[in-house]
């Protein structure tokens, strides 16, 4: 008889345990990019702070290919949540461009980091509006860049046509400076200035170019891959106005069947530890995690990301959710 209460007390045990190691067992993979980069430790850091503040669930992050890589082993389950940008998660989620016919039923977490378009002309050229770069001497972006062909894209929506100069950062740099080519589009660095642009003014002031209202409903319109970023006064650097233009967001996205609850404790992790994020990527210093997730998604966001930020007092539109 008392062999019989000593194992069923064993069995008890036993069982707690197994259960408490199943329940403790969900483990997570992260694709990110290359190591090289500073996006890889970024996430780094977000791995670091879901395994100390998200009980019960364990992640590791895997160097890939970024965000096509990722988006691929998303859906063969190789990865469970990684690096897409948002211009790309709305080709994969609608199974166009790369993934035409072969969508990838992703949601998105949140959007860590903006990457603002900026038109940047010489401030003596006399340009005032983007319309105003009709016929101007002006590089989209350098050669084979996602920058070139989405400001072309841009462009062609909006129904200006400037005189397309091409070629590297290096060159365009050094030919605004000599006045040869008037201005260029370039990727911020989040919501700044990038060093090139900052090189720029340097020596040669420049302005920043905005859209209209109109041109910016044009392009939420035909291009809904693209974003709609409004830079505020001095947000581009000291001195800046205000302005809007066209972005895409660096978003982690994950599969679409994770979890609720698990998705609904990571994001509230990663909004409630922002300081060891900037600490890895500086773009995130005093920035609005949710509210850059909410302006800069072009896809849906995850049930457990929606139910997170509503908590918070954010209004989740109609569009991003599932």
């Amino acid at each position: 008889m008392a062999y019989t209460k000593q194992a069923s007390v064993l069995a008890v045990v036993i069982s707690l345990c197994a259960a408490g190691v199943a329940h403790a067992d969900t483990r997570l993979t992260i694709g990110s990019t290359s190591s090289s980069s500073s996006h890889y430790g970024y996430f780094v850091a977000v791995s670091q702070i879901i395994n100390e503040h998200v009980d019960d669930v364990r992640s590791s992050v895997m160097e890939t290919g970024a965000t096509i890589d990722n988006l691929r082993r998303i859906k063969r389950n190789q990865a469970d949540m990684g690096l897409v940008t948002t211009n790309v998660a709305y080709d994969a989620y609608h199974g166009e461009g790369a993934f035409e016919g072969n969508e990838v039923p992703t949601n998105v977490l949140w959007v860590y980091g903006p990457s603002a378009q900026n038109v940047v002309v010489r401030a003596d050229a006399g340009l005032n509006t983007i319309s105003d770069l009709e016929g101007v001497k002006f590089n989209p972006g350098i050669v084979g860049s996602g920058t070139e062909a989405t400001a072309e894209a841009v462009f062609d929506v909006i129904g200006v046509t400037p005189d397309y100069v091409r070629g590297s950062t290096t060159d365009m740099v050094n030919q605004i400076k000599d006045n040869r080519v008037k201005g260029y589009v370039k990727s911020g660095n989040g919501r700044m200035l990038d060093a090139s642009s900052i090189d720029i003014a340097t020596m040669t002031p420049v302005n920043i170019l905005g859209l209209s209202d109109e041109q910016a409903d044009a392009i939420r319109q035909e291009l809904p891959s693209l974003g709609i970023m409004n830079i505020e006064e001095n947000e581009a650097g000291d001195g800046y106005p205000a302005y809007t233009t066209w972005a895409y967001g660096n978003t982690v996205s994950s599969r679409a069947d994770l979890d609720e609850e698990v998705a609904y404790n990571i994001v509230k992790a990663i909004v409630e530890h922002q300081d060891a994020q900037a600490a890895a990527f500086s773009v995130l210093k005093d920035a609005d995690i949710p509210e850059m997730t909410i302006e800069l998604a072009t896809t849906p966001l995850h049930p457990g990301a929606i139910r997170y930020f509503e908590e918070q007092g954010y209004e989740v539109p109609e569009h991003l959710k599932p």
